[in-house]
C-alpha cells in the first residue's frame, strides 16, 4: 500500500485520471465544470500537491462526491457504549503520561 504521503498523494490522482477518463471527460472539460484551472487539475492528478477544496470541485465535478462517505464515513453510535459514558464524548484526549 501507501507508506508516505507522498505516495498517496500519487495514488489519489492516478484514481481521479482513472475516474475522470471512465466518465469519458478530458481535463479541460473537467477543470471548467469543477471551477478550476487546467493547472490545477494537471497537479492533482499527478500528485503535486493540491488543496482539499481542488480536490471536493473535481469529485463534485466527477459526481462522485460520495466517495467521500467511504474516506470518512460518518461514525456510528453504539448505543451500549452511550449507556456506559453516560454522554457522548465531545473530544478526544490525550493519555496522561507519568
Amino acid at each position: 500500500m501507501f507508506e508516505t504521503a507522498r505516495e498517496v498523494q500519487v495514488g489519489l490522482g492516478d484514481r481521479l485520471r482513472g475516474l475522470r477518463l471512465s466518465r469519458g471527460m478530458d481535463q479541460l472539460a473537467t477543470a471548467a465544470k469543477a471551477g478550476i484551472s487546467e493547472k490545477a487539475l494537471r497537479n492533482l492528478e499527478a500528485g503535486r500537491g493540491s488543496t482539499v477544496e481542488t480536490l471536493l470541485r473535481v469529485l463534485k465535478a466527477l459526481d462522485a462526491v460520495d466517495a467521500l462517505d467511504v474516506l470518512a464515513p460518518e461514525p456510528e453510535v453504539n448505543p451500549m457504549a452511550m449507556l456506559k459514558l453516560g454522554r457522548m464524548p465531545q473530544r478526544a484526549r490525550r493519555k496522561r503520561q507519568g
